[in-house]
Formats: structure tokens, C-alpha cells, sequence
């Protein structure tokens, strides 16, 4: 199991945010959510200005076994897309917390990340989920 970034939020649906510091955040996927689901062959990004509920489905990766939705953690407007999951959705599957970033968002409150998951909290709902 890899050790997870300690400098981001987690979602109980397997979705990651890190805050960028200046209002805005990068969001992905975690590394157990891309094991889970396996090799990614497509993914639908949301679209640049969308604005986003907390935890509205925004996203959706398909895999050789299913198709999933992408939950984003807290409400914002979409300001960037990884284009280059467009041609290359194994990037997730490679670098979950690097190169496999989904989109990043102008948070539209920055203290909606305070309620999710540390990097420990989300560990242990892994093992309790079991």
C-alpha cells in the first residue's frame, strides 16, 4: 500500500483535494480507488467555468471493468482540466497524486475542506471498510 500524501483532504467516495494555497484546489483520485477500478482507458473531464455543488458527481473514469463517478469534495468553479488524461487516462493509474490529477476548482469556501478526511482518517476508513 503506498503512504498517502499528508499535504491533501479525502473524500469518503475516494476522491482527493489538495489546497493550492491561493483559493484554489487540485483534485484526483486516490491511489486505492485506481487499483480498485484498474486500468482506466477513458475519462470524461467536467467542463472549464462549471460551477460544482459539494459532492455533486463532476467527472467519470471508465475502466476495462466499469464506469465510476467522480464526486467533487467541496463546492467550486472548475478553473483548470488534465487535458491529458484525454489521451492518456493510465496517467491516473500511474501517478494518482501527481500526473493523474482530474481538474483543479476556485474553492467557493475554503473551510468546506476542515470536514473531510486527513490522510489518517481516510487510511483507517480503508481498513475499516475492509
Amino acid at each position: 500500500m503506498h503512504t498517502l500524501p499528508t499535504d491533501r483532504r479525502y473524500s469518503a467516495s475516494h476522491e482527493w483535494i489538495k489546497d493550492n494555497g491561493d483559493g484554489t484546489a487540485t483534485v484526483g483520485i486516490t491511489d486505492h480507488a485506481q487499483a480498485a477500478l484498474g486500468d482506466l482507458v477513458f475519462v470524461e473531464l467536467p467542463q472549464l467555468d462549471q460551477v460544482i455543488a459539494a459532492q455533486a458527481a463532476c467527472a467519470v473514469v471508465e475502466s476495462v471493468k466499469a464506469a465510476s463517478d467522480i464526486y467533487c469534495p467541496v463546492a467550486g468553479t472548475v478553473i483548470a482540466v488534465n487535458e491529458e488524461l484525454s489521451a492518456m487516462p493510465e496517467l491516473i493509474n500511474q501517478d494518482a497524486y501527481g500526473a493523474g490529477w482530474i481538474f483543479q476548482l476556485k474553492l467557493a469556501n475554503a473551510a468546506e475542506l476542515n470536514a473531510l478526511l486527513d490522510a489518517a482518517a481516510y487510511q483507517a476508513s480503508l481498513h475499516d471498510a475492509g
